[in-house]
């Protein structure tokens, strides 16, 4: 195999966490699972290798000698080789086994969003918007619907304030009454994703008995489940993924792993995307222990 390039690198199991799954959270990582007695990793490694140089940065490639290897290989539960994963934002995403072409090498990074840097189109710079108060912004939006009720997205924005709020009732009542161009509208979507977990509240105990609970038995993961959920309901979203991340600490295959898919449910619905980054890369250092 060639020797390392900017673009091409060996993956170990001790620049894992760094040069991986952090990586993976700018630039998309795909991992090539191979050995060197392997033939088709012979065919398939120069071409990865040569397109990693070709995209100019748009993805790094990771070599992972399974014979050097083997507790990633274990992890990644490899049973045959050559295998490739991608892995983005801190998730492994997709990958394939066998020597593909180069036609479908292209097609697999066409499908996940990566072209050669130097075909891509520049992205303007965004400009991060002022911290609003979410009750101050629930004030002013409820006088705007009053002046105006036929606009519907003003009750969108209303909804996404309220769920700030901790008000899911009255942000599930606007949602079901939004037109159909609306409902589809992806702050929408997300925010019904949140009410998913309001729904899982019903029945629950109130956030501080619950609280009393764990405290009396910090090994209760039914109630740190209810109260993770309490949080994310209430926008208080880092109080919420810590409390899904310690019961991955405690017990990954509780409820048929339920920790790790409390987490996965609470990223999709947190929009801090520094907090979720934080969050997946803490999330896959206890799943690679």
């Amino acid at each position: 195999m060639s020797a390392p390039t900017p673009h091409v690198f060996d993956a170990t199991a001790r620049n894992f966490e760094a040069d991986v799954m952090q990586r993976s959270l700018q630039t998309p990582v795909l991992l090539d699972f191979w050995a060197g007695w392997c033939e088709p990793c012979k065919i398939l490694g120069p071409i990865l290798e040569k397109m990693a140089a070709e995209y100019g940065g748009a993805f790094v490639l990771g070599k992972v000698d399974v014979e050097a290897e083997q507790e990633l290989g274990a992890a990644f539960q490899i049973r045959s080789i050559p295998t490739v994963v991608l892995v983005k934002d801190g998730q492994l995403v997709d990958g394939f086994q066998g020597a593909l072409p180069e036609g479908q090498l292209r097609e697999f990074f066409k499908h996940h969003g990566i072209e050669p840097l130097a075909a891509a189109e520049p992205e303007p710079e965004a400009t991060a918007p002022a911290a609003v108060d979410p009750q101050a912004e629930v004030a002013r939006l409820r006088e705007e619907i009053a002046a105006a009720l036929d606009k519907d997205e003003l009750k969108l924005e209303l909804v996404l304030a309220l769920l700030q709020t901790g008000d899911a009732g009255e942000a599930e009542r606007l949602l079901d009454g939004l037109p159909a161009n609306l409902a589809t509208d992806d702050r929408a979507v997300r925010a019904r994703a949140r009410l998913g977990f309001a729904a899982l509240l019903k029945d629950a105990p109130p956030a501080e008995a619950l609280q009393a609970a764990i405290d009396a038995d910090p090994g209760d993961l039914r109630s740190r489940h209810l109260l993770g959920v309490h949080h994310i309901v209430a926008g208080r979203s880092q109080d919420g993924l810590e409390a899904f991340l310690e019961m991955l600490r405690r017990d990954r295959g509780y409820e048929d792993g339920l920790p790790r898919k409390a987490l996965i449910d609470a990223f999709r619905v947190i929009e801090d995307e520094d907090l979720v980054g934080q969050y997946r890369r803490r999330m896959s250092s206890l799943l690679l222990v």
